[in-house]
């Protein structure tokens, strides 16, 4: 006879003493659970002993919890989490080193458990935690482990970072500034100043004042990787808390310093492949650098302004220069207003008033730095571009003018839009492009090579004023494939972009087309019906695999990115998910070490995107509207409550693979938008090995008539009639 649901079969078991076997009924109360197993043994006052799980974490059971325990989970049994966190803050104030530094290791080790760390917190560890921290009297293995334990209690989120005292946050400092310090103590430091920054405005003031750029940029060069990741994202946070008067001067400042090189050579190009959380890093700095355009874009042209006025007529000089001299000497001033304002419009400004082509915002200013960069770095290609689209294109009807002003304008609003100039940083996107680390001025530089492309494609396709918008719209598609591809260098970029022309961007989007649309024949629609359910078996299995396989996954708290990950796996039997948490850089863990389990069985539903309850707590910004795409959870039965298992997808492919998989364990349809794209590309296959020996015959849009049947049957055999 099968037992109760509510009763598990599990193993308990203390040191110097035989495990018991025992079946935990999950409906009685957790005292009566433990002054059973107490008794047992022989073990008096029950409320000093606590139950823990055996491996992982050894997180504490309680009554909020203990719905984890599953059929064949080892317990053991342990000292109450409230008489353990008194011991080991007993033992911090030993005047003897090695106890202090041992109670410290424990501390270490229990921090992560929330339960212990209520215990700890409640009596003042943090307060013990800082004064070993403040003191400062081992700069070795004991400063180590106080900040680790500091920190593991303070990311539990029970007591806010603006708490702690400026003493304490400047002898931090202190150490991140040392030069001689433990290689183990600084990454710990600077990962806890990063910390208070991002949380505290006034104690980010204090930090930004008492570390200096200089001692970030020492901690940048070593080569330490682990030390590198988070002095960058000390950086970066102290780069989002400042102003951004104040974030201009830091930036300039720092590549005063060559750290862009730096960067360059030395991180990106690093033999060491690099990390996720300094890939996210350098992601958010040229956030930040490209951040430094949006005022130029979101300011108009003053048409009274002296010195935007002279600017426009140094634009129109440069590339009039010859004609003008020639022309306009000796001219009325009348004559001459008259002479500038069709040079303006010949220059590609739709008014004779140039002021009015830049009212619009964005892009503002940010168009004219362009169009001067442009004709003041690169004089020969804007002679080219723009001199020569006057002095040869005048031969021509007007209509067939690339208007360089007009494309300059739109071409820094495309080229905003792509590089995101004035979004809010994403809390996990890590895709940053190299050649923005490569080159001084890369934004100008790359409108410089843009507009030659863009003038480039327009004579490619043969076009008119009116097909202006259908070759922006191809320029746009140029310049998001060759992003697309991150190349290293600017060269490279422009060497892409140049190897992908309008007659190549129309093979591209025919083959896309064929590929998505295929033939539209009934009886090819009929095979790809009959085809259908047998594809979609295969893409259910491979789903299945992928979540065998499993993946790593990101923690994301509703304060700042996480730089801890998680492993979740399905089990080959495919009824049970297991997962645990993995250091950074470790190999994927194999099934057996993962601590913790959820039986398929228990799933109650499948939420994505706002319907999570970990997206719903972080609030609708729009910083948050990549968590929206990649967030799923999991409902399943925690006792009476309903609790939740949430992921952070790392990327839209991974979002689709595991939700696919999900919803196909619950018995429901595998609707991403990568299945239907799988099952495309699967039909498409599969229809053209079928169709193979039909090749170049047409097939009929309606199967042929069925002849007339005949007028008799007397060819028929009558199988009855034995012969003789």
């Amino acid at each position: 006879m099968a037992p109760p649901r509510n009763v598990v079969k599990i193993a308990v078991q203390m040191p110097d003493a035989i495990p018991q076997l025992i079946q935990l009924d999950q409906a009685k109360p957790l005292a009566a659970v433990l002054k059973e197993v107490c008794d047992a043994w022989s073990l008096v006052h029950s409320e000093r002993y606590a139950l823990q799980f055996a491996d992982g974490h050894r997180s504490y059971i309680t009554e909020n919890n203990r719905t984890e325990i599953k059929n064949g989970s080892i317990l053991c049994l342990s000292t109450a989490p409230d008489l353990e966190a008194e011991r080991l803050l007993g033992g911090l104030q030993s005047g003897s080193r090695e106890r202090r530094r041992e109670a410290l290791q424990h501390l270490v080790l229990l921090t992560p458990d929330v339960t212990f760390a209520q215990e700890v917190i409640s009596r003042d560890g943090l307060q013990r935690l800082g004064t070993i921290i403040e003191d400062g009297d081992d700069l070795g293995e004991v400063l180590t482990l106080a900040l680790r334990a500091f920190l593991e209690l303070m990311e539990h989120g029970m007591v806010s970072w603006e708490t702690l005292s400026i003493p304490f946050v400047r002898k931090v400092v202190c150490y991140v500034n040392m030069n001689l310090m433990d290689a183990s103590v600084q990454p710990l430091a600077l990962r806890l100043l990063e910390s208070v920054t991002l949380s505290s405005p006034a104690l980010g003031q204090l930090v930004k004042s008492e570390v200096p750029l200089d001692r970030l940029l020492v901690h940048l060069q070593v080569m330490n990787q682990q030390l590198q990741t988070k002095a960058m994202a000390l950086l970066t946070a102290l780069l989002q808390g400042a102003s951004p008067a104040e974030r201009k001067h830091m930036l300039d400042y720092l590549w005063q310093r060559n750290l862009r090189q730096f960067i360059y050579k030395n991180i990106i190009h690093s033999a060491t492949p690099l990390g996720d959380e300094m890939a996210h890093h350098l992601y958010v700095l040229q956030a930040l650098m490209l951040g430094l355009l949006e005022p130029r874009m979101r300011t108009p042209l003053d048409p009274y302004s002296q010195e935007q006025r002279e600017q426009l007529q140094a634009l129109r000089q440069a590339a009039f220069e010859s004609e003008g001299e020639s022309l306009g000497t000796g001219l009325s001033a009348d004559r001459r207003r008259s002479l500038c304002a069709r040079e303006f419009r010949k220059l590609g400004f739709s008014n004779s008033n140039p002021a009015q082509d830049l009212e619009r915002v964005p892009p503002g200013l940010l168009a004219l730095d362009n169009m001067l960069y442009f004709s003041r770095h690169a004089p020969s290609a804007y002679s080219r571009v723009g001199n020569r689209l006057v002095l040869e294109n005048s031969s021509r009807e007007d209509k067939h003018e690339c208007p360089f002003a007009r494309s300059s304008v739109q071409l820094t609003v495309l080229l905003c839009e792509l590089l995101r100039v004035g979004e809010p940083c994403s809390e996990t996107a890590q895709d940053f492009s190299p050649m923005f680390f490569g080159q001084d001025q890369s934004f100008h530089e790359l409108f410089c090579v843009s507009i030659q492309l863009l003038n480039k494609t327009w004579k490619e396709m043969r076009a008119t004023q009116e097909d202006f918008d259908k070759v922006m719209q191809v320029v746009r598609e140029q310049l998001a494939r060759t992003l697309a591809l991150k190349p290293s260098s600017l060269e490279l970029f422009r060497t892409k972009v140049n190897a992908l022309p309008y007659g190549e961007v129309l093979r591209l989007r025919q083959t896309e087309r064929l590929h998505q649309e295929g033939t539209l024949a009934p009886p090819i629609l009929e095979l790809r019906e009959k085809l259908k359910p047998e594809l979609m078996g295969l893409i259910r299995q491979q789903r299945l695999l992928r979540l065998c396989e499993g993946t790593l996954f990101r923690k994301i708290s509703s304060r700042r990115r996480q730089d801890k990950l998680w492993f979740c796996c399905l089990s080959p039997n495919h009824k049970m998910l297991q997962y645990g948490d993995v250091e950074e850089g470790a190999s994927p863990p194999t099934l057996e070490s993962l601590p913790e389990q959820l039986p398929v069985a228990d799933i109650k539903a499948l939420l994505t995107g706002k319907d999570c309850p970990h997206v719903r707590e972080k609030g609708s910004g729009k910083q948050n509207k990549d968590l929206y795409e990649l967030a799923f959870s999991i409902s399943y039965d925690h006792g009476e409550a309903e609790a939740y298992l949430n992921f952070i997808a790392p990327s839209k492919r991974e979002f689709h693979l595991w939700t696919d998989g999900l919803s196909a364990l619950l018995g429901g349809p595998m609707g991403s938008e990568q299945t239907r794209l799988d099952l495309e590309q699967l039909l498409t296959m599969e229809t053209k090995l079928r169709l193979l020996e039909l090749e170049n015959v047409p097939i009929p849009e309606q199967p042929p008539p069925i002849p007339p049947p005949p007028t008799n049957f007397n060819f028929c055999y009558d199988c009855s009639i034995t012969e003789p």
